[in-house]
């Protein structure tokens, strides 16, 4: 690590496809490999795919890293990963080997090519749950709400339908 290391960014790490615990330790390993310090990692967490959920369900991680690299680095990183596993581009959504998102940089606002915290964070079970278990006071920096409460809002459903792997 560098002098100036940023210690608060949470990236979801998730598949669907093949051996998906296999592929999540993969991207984790991959992850560390190019400096990047994993701190905490939460329990698994399996869900239906979204929006169809015919397809295989996700396998779901969240991770809070270290890192010196800067939003814009950290993201080519990340589908840099992707790729070297195996995702291909396909259509939006469709089954993925690996997918790696940064969810909050720090609690930064970007709003631009790059748009942190990840723009539908707040709405999603398999994000929530994981990330209050690895840190019960974070609040999302747009919104300003508590993780708890976003969880709360979440509806009935999609708190049922998530589970602890």
């Amino acid at each position: 690590m560098s002098e100036n290391p940023v210690r608060n960014i949470y990236l979801g790490v998730g598949s669907n496809l093949g051996n998906k615990k296999i592929n999540i330790e993969k991207a984790k390993f991959k992850l560390s490999q190019k400096n990047i310090f994993i701190e905490k990692v939460s329990n698994y967490y399996e869900s239906f795919s979204w929006p169809n959920t015919k397809d295989p369900k996700f396998l779901n991680i969240i991770i809070k890293i270290i890192t010196i690299k800067s939003p814009k680095n950290l993201i080519k990183l990340c589908k840099e990963i992707e790729r070297d596993m195996g995702r291909k581009k396909g259509p939006k959504n469709s089954p993925r080997i690996c997918d790696i998102d940064v969810i909050d940089y720090d609690n930064r606002k970007l709003d631009g090519d790059i748009i942190l915290p990840h723009p539908r964070m707040h709405t999603r079970n398999f994000v929530l749950i994981p990330m209050y278990e690895l840190d019960k006071d974070w609040r999302h920096p747009i919104l300003k709400h508590s993780i708890k409460k976003l969880i709360l809002s979440l509806p009935n459903r999609d708190i049922r339908s998530i589970k602890q792997i």
